[in-house]
């Protein structure tokens, strides 16, 4: 999609038209395709040429820039009304005399131009306009530079991957797996001489195509597939730029019954196994991210990306040659990227220097991989390659999936580019797992821990509907699919209670009940730290901050004798304990007290923090003399353990010291 321009100039013999209510133009109109003005208008004033409702005297510099009122119709000055941002990125804007009169009118922005269905990239600008493209092959020639190991990835057989291997293997699905021939995948795919001339005569030759210019990794509209065939039968000398084709999908063409993913995918596929086949084909709107066909001439390169929603990706070489660049997609890695994507660092920065290692995979004609869900990748193209493939989601990782769409969002990845009704698809995915759970099915425990994640998403959702702005409300109604799902909230939380019964709960209480997580991170279970181990639930959806680093020392263990008092019958002996006077242990009594002391130090590490606890135990084993019901030995506990009716008194003491820790 070409970029249009938002910046307007007006010569000095334009007139700022009059309210016109009845005016359909918007404000991208230029000026040129205004009514001719009457002679009268003609005449230029100072009003006319260089003033506009708005102006003020305060403001000087540049007023060549104009902007029109989408309601009114009349022109400003953008250094008089504008905020700062940049004119071009504005769809819509109102002046605020006409937001006072209906405040429903809110200024947009545009959606950035489509680059590509699986990735989002940061356009040069500045280079663009001034005419100078950027170098297709500059990150390979950064590459070179760069420390990248070799896989070290399983390969295996065909026939070995399927949904048992999934099931009784804890890693499997963890990693990308290579399978160099494809016999026992049990899918089809296009005989090895099909040609890209082929993809255009079965989809079509006149069906249009995104092509993506390599050197900006911008988008190039007006792309037909007839077009395309011509440009990659070019000699590679002959070709004006390095192009590529990522997202040709071929779901309902002629060209669909000659692809059938593998196997495990068609076992896995949430579209295939939870959205009604009676919504699916023509006339209906559903995912249709099966099935693409992959397009690119030598030297073409895909920058960095994870595939929408996290989703698992099936990736066949029919002809040619690919080059994966795999970045693991542990939290620090998730991070990084999320703080790359989008940014003027997309432009500049390698991703590799910002993250722990780059693993680098290479695939020949013949074989397939299956990139399991999150992993951050990069394509180079060595050779001219024809690929299919397709995206998938699946229930062994959807914390993960769910993850990447929480960065998709802040990084404003626009909606159109997303995993398409990926909302609705969720909740087709939950009901069917509660009536499973319902009929007392078992799953794995991997399946289990996913499904706890996809019921808080689900809960989330029906909190947006319940008590969300009007615009949220309205926006999680329309993803809950009522012909399958009649009461959202409810059956939200009825699959959260379900999911932590069927994970070994011992109370139907929400918090009580909630099952100890077990975080992996790529098939590792993820080491508790001791203070981490010991915090209950307190609050609902409360999670609380982690610690950088915890180092308990030795304990420390002391015993003394000291002669005082037991505690008396009063209303006031908690608060005599709370404000012990250590000089009454030395006044001589006839009672004697043996104190047993431990002190244990741990030192947990968010900045500059060291926390010190020392119980002290006290016991009176004889006293001469003491009246009727008088406690001799009473243990006094914190306000979580029982009641006070103990034979001993333990008093705790916690310490918070501030110290200089280096981590």
């Amino acid at each position: 999609m070409a970029r249009s321009r938002r910046r307007i100039t007006r010569s000095a013999t334009q007139k700022s038209p009059e309210r016109s209510p009845s005016s359909s133009r918007s404000s991208l109109t230029p000026m040129e395709d205004e009514p001719e003005p009457t002679q009268a208008e003609s005449t230029p004033t100072k009003t006319d040429e260089d003033v506009c409702p708005s102006c003020r005297e305060d403001v000087h510099g540049e007023k060549s820039s104009w902007i029109r009122c989408d309601a009114c119709k009349i022109w400003f000055h953008w250094a008089c009304v504008g905020d700062g941002s940049d004119l071009e990125l504005i769809n819509k804007w109102f002046c605020g005399p006409c937001m006072t009169e209906k405040p429903s009118r809110l200024m947009t922005l545009k959606v950035p131009a489509r680059k590509s269905s699986r990735k989002r990239t940061q356009l040069d600008y500045a280079n663009l306009n001034a005419g100078v493209e950027s170098d297709p092959s500059r990150w390979l020639r950064v590459i070179q530079s760069k420390p990248i190991r070799d896989d070290n990835f399983r390969r295996m057989k065909g026939a070995d991957v399927g949904l048992e291997w999934l099931e009784n293997d804890e890693t499997a699905m963890r990693e990308p797996i290579v399978v160099e021939n494809p016999e026992g995948l049990r899918m089809k795919m296009p005989p090895p001489e099909f040609s890209v001339q082929d993809v255009a005569d079965e989809v079509g030759p006149e069906t249009p195509v995104e092509v993506i210019d390599v050197a900006s990794q911008s988008n190039s509209p007006g792309w037909t597939l007839g077009r395309w065939a011509e440009y990659y039968n070019t000699e590679p000398s002959k070709r004006d730029k390095i192009r590529n084709v990522i997202s040709l999908e071929i779901s309902g063409t002629k060209l669909a019954d000659q692809v059938l993913p593998p196997r495990l995918v068609r076992e896995l596929d949430w579209v295939e196994k939870f959205w009604p086949s009676t919504r699916k084909g023509k006339g209906h709107a559903y995912p249709k991210v099966q099935l693409y066909c992959l397009m690119g001439v030598a030297s073409a390169w895909t920058d960095w990306h994870v595939d929408f929603a996290g989703s698992s990706v099936y990736y066949h070489i029919l002809r040619g040659c690919k080059v994966f660049y795999f970045i693991r997609p542990t939290p620090a890695n998730l991070q990084a990227y999320e703080r790359w994507s989008g940014t003027e660092m997309q432009s500049n920065v390698w991703l590799g220097d910002m993250v722990d290692e780059v693993v680098k995979v290479t695939l020949h004609a013949g074989n397939t991989m299956i990139i399991p869900t999150g992993w951050i990748h990069a394509v180079h193209t060595p050779v001219d390659s024809l690929v299919f493939g397709g995206n998938f989601l699946h229930s062994f990782n959807i914390a993960t999936q769910l993850k990447v769409t929480e960065i998709e969002k802040a990084t404003h990845v626009p909606k159109k580019f997303r995993f398409p009704l990926f909302v609705k698809l969720c909740w087709y995915v939950g009901d069917k797992y509660l009536r499973d759970l319902k009929s007392k099915e078992e799953f794995p425990p991997r399946v289990l821990e996913s499904l706890e994640a996809l019921a808080r998403f689900l809960v989330s959702e029906s909190q947006a509907m319940e008590r969300g702005t009007e615009v949220a409300k309205r926006e999680a109604k329309e993803n809950v699919p009522s012909d399958r799902v009649k009461d959202a909230p409810a059956m939200a939380r009825e699959l959260r209670w379900r999911v932590r019964l069927a994970a070994g709960a011992t109370s139907d209480d929400e918090d009580l009940g909630r099952p100890v997580k077990k975080n992996m991170v790529n098939g590792h279970k993820r080491k508790r730290s001791p203070a981490s181990a010991a915090v209950g639930v307190q609050f609902r959806n409360f999670q609380p901050k982690g610690w950088d680093a915890v180092n308990e020392l030795p304990r420390e263990l002391d015993e003394r004798v000291v002669n005082t008092h037991p505690p008396r019958i009063s209303d006031m002996w908690e608060r005599e304990w709370m404000e012990w006077d250590k000089e009454l242990e030395g006044q001589e009594q006839e009672e004697r007290a043996t104190v047993e002391k431990t002190r244990d130090v741990m030192i947990k590490v968010r900045k500059t923090e060291n926390w010190e606890r020392v119980m002290e135990r006290w016991v009176w084993k004889a006293e001469p003399s003491k009246p009727e019901g008088d406690p001799q030995d009473v243990e006094m506990k914190s306000v979580e353990d029982a009641s006070l009716g103990c034979e001993e008194v333990t008093k705790e003491e916690e310490q918070e010291t501030e110290v200089d820790v280096s981590v």
